[in-house]
């Protein structure tokens, strides 16, 4: 019997019905664990997840197979992150699964949503980065298209947080014990050797006069593939997340051992396996940007490595076709040592001339920026790089050298340029400025975004090639952050205006006369309901605090920054607080102000400002004179599924970073996609969200972008305190420490950074600005018809900032693929 037979009575055999289904659960629980239907719920659960693995196998061997006979043009998509969640829900939702699975579990006698519950979030991402990343993968899988993404399978994520006396806790957050990942595939025949250290020989050959360079590398990891399938929603297409683990090559010295030096024989492995121990090491000190600058070498090197292999194996030294089939994505700056790593490939291994080399390199490297922070914009110390990575140090002063030259070709009487626009600059190596020069389409992930890039970020590399910059505007799937985190919602879009906006989001216009209809109105406002009733249990069960569905749910919650302003919320929050004192409470909205998000181990700021609002949730929420008035919930451990359940029951998403700082966001779109209304700055994609909504259905506030710029040379907080009253009255409360009588100092940097002429964010010049917008949303709150058909109107004008639509457009001005199969399309 041929293997393709075998194969194909396997599927036959799998079945996708309840029956089946139950069967290959109770297969994997019996035969496969030796346990019973009385285990706990994380064998059940790996139990259920092998089964649906089961049924993703057939279309993920298919996928490859379709790559491997027919040579097509693939991305390759590289990222330090890829915040992909829980995963169980989301694969079978996108095979159709999700009801037989129910029906499967409910004949065990068991029930879906314990099973999914027990699932850990996977410890792969931190923020926007990497849940964008994870959404860009499903939505390439979705539209067909042949994207492979890349990245590092850390052991350990971020942390898990907990609060403590209101201080952020760090705790170990070992998200591949559950007891173990059932979605990855471990391809150890992929095993690449990354190298580090050690020192380069150059030489020129006898017999032909060329230049050779030899790495004489002083340390050896093994990069071992886990693969996780990413199915795109129905259409048979799985593209792959391939994840690299680090390992010894040994595993331990079998001499030392024998010696009695029990931890030196141990000791390699355990330095090869730090590399993908943790996300985001603390870089705080040496030894953690050391083991940061590893970590990027070793997922680009891995990387390309498989690629280069892939082509080699498949297509032999058709080195001339190279180009037309591959592109490599650099998802923000961490993977720049791609350029200098596929030079290095090219040259060292392939012999490749530096002119040709560099053509190549610069056809198939694209770069994506996510920031105009500095501390984000990535710069190596020269002595760093050139001990870990000599033959890259060498290399990238060679790009810099040529660089400059062209620059003063360019410009011959502009010196400046050359110091501008260098890459290697007082002994350190500007990762970006190697990722624009050495990529051939650099993009923002905003329209005010790129704008700002190609203005103050890199106006001389836009000078120099102003065709190299564009626009793309991020998304996140409606499949996740709509159809499958809402169900309520979703079942209500269906009946409205059919189930085809699953797949083409720009379907929900429909939904614009409805906004005027009073009964689709309350129909839409019982599923905002029932979803703050859910979200308020949540609450309930993990921070004790009873809180009022029928209150404004005001939310922010995102990666803790300065620049994100939660600082301006909480004075905005005491200025409620301190009505409530004073008795202003005519026409009050109750409100349920809820935070969430983690601060960086290493950001000694960001972790008072977590203290900061802990304190003032805890003593407002102990008031008694609040009661029914104003409650303030901090949320610990904020996450994907967390966000899953926040979304939904969202009714004001916070979104106030200071003009010109966001890039774009992605929260916001969550939130509006799922009916919240913003209340923002005229930043990132806040712009486009309101251009979407209209000025009536958006709570704008703030100085623009410009106008940020101007006011930082003249800032003066102290006048501004003193010229408003309520301003004043708040800042009071900090003086005379109303939220650390026990606690004394402790919130005087916070105090000073307000009062500083130099603080870049401005908080307390938005302030009043941002006071009228929050009493503009109160307000609008208290109109229930308006509110709602402001609600409505977000969701039907999410389609913008669907992931398909970003993927699209990425496709059409910089990646140029082929789909390789039916991209995916919803029943009508």
């Amino acid at each position: 019997m041929k293997l393709e037979a075998i194969l194909a009575e396997l599927t036959e055999q799998t079945g996708n019905d309840a029956e089946r289904l139950a069967r290959d659960i109770a297969h994997y629980l019996f035969k496969t664990q030796g346990r019973t239907l009385a285990a706990p719920v994380e064998y059940l659960f790996e139990a259920v997840a092998w089964a649906v693995r089961d049924r993703v196998m057939p279309d993920w061997h298919a996928t490859w197979q379709r790559l491997k006979r027919q040579p097509t043009r693939r991305l390759y998509y590289l990222s330090m992150e890829f915040l992909i969640g829980r995963s169980l829900a989301a694969i079978a939702f996108n095979l159709d699964l999700a009801e037989p699975l129910r029906e499967a579990l409910l004949v065990l006698g068991k029930e879906i949503e314990a099973i999914e519950e027990a699932e850990r979030d996977a410890g792969l991402g931190n923020g926007g980065l990497g849940r964008l990343a994870a959404c860009f993968l499903e939505s390439a899988a979705t539209l067909a298209l042949p994207v492979m993404g890349y990245g590092l399978r850390y052991e350990y994520g971020m942390f898990r947080q907990a609060i403590r006396n209101g201080y952020q806790v760090e705790e170990p957050e070992r998200w591949l014990r559950q007891p173990a990942f059932p979605w990855e595939l471990e391809r150890r025949e992929y095993t690449r050797k990354i190298r580090f250290g050690g020192r380069t020989h150059h030489y020129i050959d006898p017999e032909t006069g060329r230049f050779y360079v030899h790495w004489d590398h002083a340390e050896v990891v093994l990069a071992v593939p886990y693969d996780i399938p990413v199915p795109g929603y129905r259409n048979g297409v799985v593209n792959t997340l391939r994840l690299w683990s680090a390992q010894a090559p040994n595993e331990f010295n079998l001499d030392k051992f024998n010696e009695g030096d029990y931890f030196e024989a141990v000791d390699a492995r355990i330095a090869a396996e730090n590399l993908t121990l943790v996300l985001y090491p603390n870089d705080a000190s040496v030894l953690g940007k050391e083991l940061r600058l590893r970590q990027q070498y070793f997922l680009v090197a891995a990387s390309l490595q498989d690629a280069v292999t892939q082509w080699l194996d498949h297509c032999g030294p058709e080195w001339h076709r190279f180009a037309e089939l591959h592109c490599f994505q650099l998802n923000d700056t961490h993977p720049a040592l791609a350029v200098a790593e596929l030079m290095r490939i090219l040259i060292d291994e392939h012999h490749f001339g530096w002119d040709e080399a560099w053509r190549l390199t610069t056809r198939v490297t694209a770069y994506t920026n996510h920031t105009l922070l500095p501390e984000a914009l990535e710069t190596w110390p020269g002595e760093m790089v050139r001990r870990i990575l000599p033959r890259h140090w060498e290399i990238i002063v060679e790009i810099d050298r040529r660089f400059r030259f062209s620059i003063q070709l360019r410009w011959p009487d502009e010196p400046s340029r050359q110091e501008r626009l260098a890459i290697v600059s007082s002994d350190r190596v500007r990762m970006a400025h190697l990722a624009v020069h050495g990529s051939f389409a650099v993009n923002g992930v905003s329209r005010l975004h790129t704008d700002l890039l190609v203005t103050t970020l890199f106006p001389d590399f836009a000078e120099l090639s102003p065709g190299k910059f564009t626009a793309i505007t991020n998304g996140v799937t409606p499949r996740r952050w709509l159809a499958l985190c809402n169900p309520g919602l979703k079942t209500l879009l269906d009946e409205a205006v059919g189930s085809g906006w699953v797949t083409d989001l720009d379907r929900l216009t429909a939904l614009l006369p409805l906004s005027q209809d009073a009964a689709f109105r309350e129909r839409f406002a019982a599923v905002k309901r029932e979803n703050k009733v859910k979200l308020a249990q949540q609450i309930a069960h993990e921070g004790g605090i009873k809180v009022d569905p029928a209150a404004l749910f005001d939310v922010q919650v995102k990666r803790i920054h300065e620049y994100k302003r939660q600082l301006l919320n909480a004075l905005h929050v005491i200025h409620l607080y301190d009505r409530i004192k004073h008795g202003e409470t005519d026409g009050w909205t109750p409100r349920v102000v809820i935070f969430g998000g983690k601060a960086a181990p290493g950001y000694a700021f960001a972790k008072l400002i977590v203290k900061f609002l802990n304190n003032v949730a805890e003593v407002i929420t102990k008031d008694p004179q609040t009661e029914g008035l104003l409650q303030v919930v901090f949320l610990p451990d904020y996450r994907v599924s967390a966000m899953e359940k926040i979304a939904p029951a969202a009714d004001l998403s916070e979104q106030i970073s200071t003009a010109g700082a966001e890039a774009s966001g992605t929260g916001n779109m969550k939130l509006m996609m799922n009916g919240a209304i913003t209340i923002g700055t005229y930043d990132g994609a806040n712009i486009e969200i309101l251009e979407a909504v209209g000025e009536a259905h958006f709570f704008r506030f703030g100085l623009l972008a410009d106008e940020v710029q101007a006011r930082r040379t003249d800032y003066d907080p102290i006048a501004i305190v003193q010229q408003d009253g309520a301003l004043a009255r708040v800042i009071g409360y900090l003086q005379r420490e109303f939220f650390n009588p026990f606690e004394p100092g402790i919130f005087q940097p916070i105090l000073d950074r307000l009062f500083s002429p130099n603080d870049p964010w401005l908080v307390l010049a938005d302030f009043a600005s941002y006071r009228a917008a929050q009493e503009a949303a109160a307000a609008h709150y208290r109109a229930p018809a308006r509110w709602f058909e402001s609600a409505v109107r977000n969701v039907a004008m999410s389609g913008r900032f669907s992931s398909d639509r970003t993927l699209i457009e990425y496709n059409q001005r910089i990646w140029h693929l082929a789909a390789i199969g039916e991209p995916a399309r919803s029943a009508t």
